[in-house]
């Protein structure tokens, strides 16, 4: 499963203190979880979003990560600076250089 998460800081001067929130809740909490495989995290240029790109191993295992109440207070103080826009994916295909 991949998640591309958008965050839109209602501040261009918060998408610093939110990539400081994400980067934290991820490396503290988020990636022990089982079923984490990976993420990046992106901010824009023009400094007014912050998209977090993840990849689990299952949705039933990434909904147990949101009931946990460890990340709650990251969150809330993400969402007390920006709105956020969830999307879930699936991986349909997967490209790479070709070869030398």
């Amino acid at each position: 499963m991949t998640f591309i998460n958008v965050f839109t800081v209602t501040d261009p001067a918060n998408q610093h203190r939110l990539v400081d929130l994400l980067t934290r809740v991820t490396n503290d909490i988020v990636r022990h979880v089982p079923g984490f495989i990976s993420s990046s995290l992106h901010r824009s240029l023009d400094g007014t979003k912050v998209t977090m790109y993840a990849q689990w191993r299952s949705m039933a295992e990434y909904d147990a990560m949101r009931v946990d109440p460890r990340p709650v207070p990251y969150f809330e103080q993400a969402l007390a600076i920006s709105t956020f826009a969830p999307g879930s994916y699936e991986v349909v295909e997967d490209f790479a250089p070709e070869p030398r």
